[in-house]
């Protein structure tokens, strides 16, 4: 069965909200305030960062309206709260701002992983108020973090999936998905578990593999004369391995079952390339090689659904 439960698009409904609360105002935090800016959103944006340098340089940009000195006083009076902050942050934040939380208001974070986030919010927040908690995963950002970096079209045409939490209202929901379009977004609803093992064979092993190629090349005796000769190709296949560390090490503590299953296969895949270049079979590595290829090709040419988008 399709692990896409359903996509909303072109939703002419745009919500507007008073107090928009950014908790964590880095890359994605402060695009999304730029872009709910541009999108007319709210009325007023306020943020929280443990960085008093952040917030300063988030206002001098005008990211936000205003800074708060807690995330209880950023969150309460707010009527959406989105939490742009490490997926082990997201926990005891929630705890944080459980007071403040007006019973009306949306919370939203952007998480890599969703599974723990769920159960981190359900635990957190209790029944009733998890009810307003609904876990988000922009797919979005780059290797550079940092509110210098924000930009207002960062989610431009980029999928959004949703993993509604077992409580969540219909409405809430919707509303999400409304917010995330109204910002450039493309949203898919998935469940949690699916959306944790899709994320680890295309997100979360590639930036493991990536880490570990750049970590094992640099400590080469030769490794960085060997680094003065590298080009594009390098520059390509390495860019996500210049990814903020404390970030990627809460993906892959949250999401390490997944992850591990994937870098088997990946291990497996590897041996049978080795196989071949040792027994000289070119080419049969010729074929493991053209099979590659054509699965990139195929899952880079743009289909119907990416032209209506």
């Amino acid at each position: 069965m399709d692990t896409l439960i359903g996509t909303y698009a072109d939703t002419p409904a745009k919500p507007q909200f008073k107090r928009l609360a950014i908790l964590g105002v880095g890359l994605l935090g402060g695009s999304f305030a730029l872009a709910a800016k541009h999108a007319g959103l709210a009325q007023e944006i306020v943020g929280y960062s443990k960085s008093p340098s952040t917030i300063k340089a988030a206002k001098a940009a005008k990211v936000i309206d205003h800074g708060a000195d807690s995330a209880l006083h950023a969150a309460t009076g707010a009527d959406l709260i989105l939490l742009a902050v490490p997926v082990s942050a997201i926990g005891p934040l929630l705890k944080q701002i459980r007071i403040g939380l007006s019973p009306h208001a949306l919370v939203m974070d952007v998480g890599s992983t969703k599974g723990d986030v769920a159960a981190a919010a359900q635990e957190a927040l209790g029944e009733v108020a998890s009810r307003q908690f609904v876990p988000c995963h922009p797919i979005a950002g780059g290797e550079h973090s940092g509110v210098q970096y924000a930009r207002s079209a960062l989610f431009d045409g980029r999928r959004v999936v949703i993993t509604p939490m077992a409580n969540n209202p219909d409405r809430f929901v919707e509303v999400a998905s409304q917010i995330w379009e109204a910002v450039g977004g493309v949203v898919s609803i998935m469940d949690p578990s699916e959306h944790d093992a899709a994320f680890a064979a295309v997100s979360h092993l590639p930036h493991l593999v990536a880490f570990a190629y750049v970590y094992a090349m640099a400590r080469q005796p030769k490794g960085g004369s060997y680094l003065q000769l590298a080009g594009p190709g390098f520059r390509d296949f390495t860019r996500i391995a210049a990814s903020d560390p404390t970030l990627w090490r809460d993906v892959f503590s949250a999401n390490s079952a997944e992850t591990l299953q994937q870098l088997q296969l990946f291990k497996q895949a590897i041996a049978g390339f080795e196989a071949q270049m040792r027994q000289g079979n070119w080419s049969v590595l010729e074929s493991l090689i053209r099979q590659a290829s054509q699965s990139r090709k195929d899952w880079a040419s743009p289909s119907p659904a990416d032209d209506i988008a």
